[in-house]
This record gives C-alpha cells, sequence and structure tokens, in this order.
C-alpha cells in the first residue's frame, strides 16, 4: 500500500464518493477544488486500486484545510485511513510555513480521533434547510450580481471571513457555472456577498459575509429566490449568534452539524460577519 497524488479524474471520483456517502457536493465541485490546490489531493492504494482518498489544502503560507476525507467501505477499520490521514496533514504541514495553521471540519465521533492528531475544537458549524416553498421571500433592489463589483473589494470583505486572501479559490468559486454570486453595498462600499450554488439536491449557499445582519437577510432571501428547484442549505457558524437568529426566523431546520477544529493558532478573523462558511470540504 502507498500514498499518492491524484489527478483530475480521480478527484471527479473522490467527489462521486461524497455523492455517495449523503454529502450532497455541488455540481461543480470537482473543477472548484481543482483549482483551488491541484497539489492538495492525496490517495491510497491497496493493489494498484484506489482504496481512499482526501484534500488538504494549501490557502496560503499560513493556512491550510483538511477534508473531503472518504475510504471505501470495503477497505474500511484496516488502519488505512489512519495511514492516509496522517500522510495528508504531514504534507500539508511541510508545505506551510513555520507556525501555519491547519483548518477542518470533523463529524463529532471522530473529534478524538482528529485531537489526537493535534487538532482542537472551536466551534460547531450546523446546516439549516429551508424549503423555498414554504417562506415569503422579500423582493429588494439593494442585491446586484458580483460581477458588477470591484474584485479588490470582494477580496477585502472576504478576507474578514477567511484566514487568508484565497484569490485564486475565490474567483473559481464565483464564477463557477450554474452559480448565483450577488453583492450588496454599504455606505463605505461593498459591504456583504453570497454565492449560491447548485448541489446533487437542491442548493447551497456559501460563502455569506455580512458586516450587519439586515444585509445578511437580503443576501440570504436573494440567493434562495434564484434558487430553482429542491431545498437551499447554509453551514452557520454556531459563533455567530445572529446568523443562528437568521435561520430560525426563516424556519430553517437543522439538519446536521460537525466541528471547526484547528491545529494551531485560531486564525483571526470578524467572526461576527461569518453567516455561511464557503465549504465544509474546503474551508
Amino acid at each position: 500500500m502507498n500514498t499518492r497524488s491524484l489527478d483530475f479524474s480521480e478527484v471527479e471520483q473522490l467527489v462521486r464518493w461524497a455523492a455517495d456517502e449523503g454529502w450532497n457536493p455541488g455540481i461543480q465541485d470537482a473543477k472548484n477544488l481543482w483549482a483551488a490546490d491541484e497539489a492538495g489531493f492525496m490517495a491510497i492504494d491497496v493493489e494498484g486500486e484506489m482504496a481512499g482518498a482526501g484534500a488538504a489544502f494549501y490557502h496560503g503560507p499560513a493556512y491550510g484545510f483538511m477534508g473531503l476525507f472518504i475510504m471505501r467501505p470495503e477497505f474500511r477499520g484496516q488502519g488505512l485511513g489512519r495511514k492516509l490521514w496522517f500522510a495528508r496533514r504531514d504534507r500539508l504541514q511541510e508545505r506551510l510555513s513555520a507556525g501555519g495553521t491547519i483548518g477542518m471540519d470533523a463529524v463529532t465521533h471522530m473529534i478524538p480521533f482528529y485531537a489526537k492528531g493535534g487538532f482542537e475544537p472551536f466551534t460547531r458549524h450546523c446546516r439549516f434547510m429551508l424549503d423555498p416553498t414554504q417562506v415569503s421571500i422579500e423582493a429588494n433592489e439593494d442585491v446586484f450580481e458580483l460581477t458588477n463589483a470591484d474584485w479588490t473589494e470582494v477580496e477585502s470583505l472576504d478576507r474578514n471571513g477567511f484566514p487568508c486572501q484565497r484569490t485564486k479559490y475565490l474567483s473559481t468559486w464565483i464564477a463557477q457555472a450554474g452559480a448565483f454570486a450577488l453583492g450588496i453595498r454599504g455606505v463605505n462600499g461593498l459591504s456583504g456577498y453570497a454565492v449560491i450554488r447548485p448541489c446533487q439536491s437542491g442548493w447551497k449557499i456559501g460563502p455569506l459575509i455580512s458586516e450587519d445582519a439586515r444585509q445578511a437577510r437580503k443576501l440570504l432571501h436573494a440567493c434562495v429566490q434564484r434558487a430553482q428547484d429542491g431545498p437551499v442549505y447554509l453551514d452557520v457558524p454556531e459563533n455567530n449568534p445572529n446568523a443562528w437568529t437568521l435561520c430560525k426566523d426563516l424556519g430553517m431546520q437543522q439538519v446536521f452539524e460537525c466541528t471547526r477544529m484547528y491545529l494551531g493558532a485560531v486564525p483571526e478573523m470578524e467572526h461576527q460577519m461569518i453567516y455561511g462558511v464557503t465549504s465544509l470540504e474546503a474551508g
């Protein structure tokens, strides 16, 4: 058995595995994640067959993220997943600068395992679901297509809700086929933005970053308005009470939760501005 890097066709296979596991990936997620970091994927082989794989994304010298970790059912319980997980962690640490931080989102029963690898819990991320047919969507003229915004403003705003500047990842994510990227302005320029993308089932909103709850609500409504069919999902950080209030006010139902964990120092971000994380698989 050995670990190795993946090519793009294998990343597509990994995303199909994620769909089989019920993770409901985005239609364009393989392309999006490959664009974020082509060197960020690792597999473990058994007799020339890919038994499992996962990602360890390099977002910048000081920050990386581990996710999309799946072992095929027939290869579980043999210690292969442990070997692959530590290999991904170690390779990502080698790519980061000294003192760099790695983030990940862990399902509850895996927290003790990841803690053995040096990760510490920070906050929960809870997935909320909305049936667009069951709510009254507020129309507003404040929201506009993000392509009409200045890119410098977009990156500056995004940096409030992510540990580092992520030009390549963000530009690909915003421009992905089938998605809608929306912005809203405040007194001092761009003050909020959101992306809603089509998934295997319904739509996911992420990121949703806003300077205040009122504008976050407008962006959320505008995203839901553009969802063509199926449920809408939003992954909300527990340490932003306004985000939870917004979901509850809309009657959104919590359907999943995980815990954000960090290896290294907790990144400095404006947590009160994060109403929805971009992706549980890539940060």
